[in-house]
């Protein structure tokens, strides 16, 4: 049997950024340009780098990048404070607020105190609401660019029966309502499923996003499936090096797939380039 199809995430990005660049630059033309504020507390390194990486596609884009650093230190009614501020500023359209937070901050009331029509990471309760109605809204970064990607490569997902591993906020329950609204038959499926590898050998399309490193075995997937694998993990490597892995076997699945995202290099890059894909949203809502 052949292996299966890798599907190149960074070349799906770079397609979407073209589209956005180009957008952006008529929107410009047109006297807007869209603005995406990125607030960052504290100094953790890899919310660090995430941020960096934000900012400069962001300005790569043609739109305007508005960073905020604040010390750890700083209160919650200094950050709602600032959100505020974003929320009135008219030159800012997206506005996003990197986790994790402190530990002294309600990171839903953060959250929650975003405009929904700036929130361009889709987290806002009023966006889960859009999103499990069926209306129009910002939807989470990371099952938009999975969505993206799938309609891509398999076209119409009408009637596939799809599985998603995890029911998180963030990336099981807005999955499994986007694959719902492209009319797939959708089971969510979490730590407490009885026979989960049973549940999973059932999926045209597999979405993994539990976090647990190469928890999906190839025994679990159905040959030919397609098989999106959102888990970013760090396990130690040779000489004691760490290196990331997937929540999926990538070796094992590959002979029994029939398409596979790796990590690195599948979903991840995605997830910024819907950030910009949703701010330019946001900004042709607001214009």
């Amino acid at each position: 049997m052949a292996l299966a199809r890798i599907i190149d995430g960074r070349a799906f990005a770079a397609g979407i950024l073209a589209e956005v660049t180009a957008e952006t630059a008529e929107l410009a033309a047109a006297g807007v340009v869209p603005g995406l504020a990125v607030v960052l507390v504290g100094e953790d390194p890899a919310s660090q780098i995430y941020v960096r990486n934000k900012a400069r596609t962001t300005k790569e884009a043609g739109m305007a990048s508005f960073e905020y650093r604040l010390d750890a230190e700083t209160s919650e009614r200094d950050l709602l404070a600032l959100v505020a501020e974003l929320n009135d500023d008219p030159a800012v359209h997206g506005i996003l607020v990197q986790l994790p937070l402190p530990r002294h901050i309600d990171s839903a009331r953060v959250l929650d105190a975003i405009s929904p029509d700036k929130d361009v990471d889709g987290f806002h309760v009023i966006n889960a609401g859009r999103l499990a109605a069926g209306l129009p809204g910002l939807v989470p970064c990371t099952p938009l660019g999975c969505l993206l990607m799938l309609k891509a490569e398999l076209g119409d997902l009408s009637g596939a029966r799809a599985v998603v591993l995890g029911r998180s906020n963030i990336v099981g329950k807005p999955m499994a309502a986007l694959l719902l609204r492209e009319s797939c038959t959708v089971t969510i499926a979490h730590s407490r499923t009885r026979d989960l590898a049973e549940e999973c050998r059932r999926a045209d399309i597999l979405v993994a996003a539990v976090g647990q490193p190469e928890l999906v075995r190839g025994s679990w997937i159905k040959p030919g499936a397609t098989v999106m694998d959102v888990g970013i993990n760090r396990v130690a490597g040779e000489g004691g090096k760490t290196r990331l892995v997937g929540d999926v076997a990538f070796a094992e699945a590959l002979e029994v797939a029939g398409r596979i995202t790796p990590v690195p290099g599948g979903v991840g890059p995605m997830t910024i380039a819907c950030l910009l894909r949703n701010t330019l949203t946001a900004a042709k809502r607001i214009a």
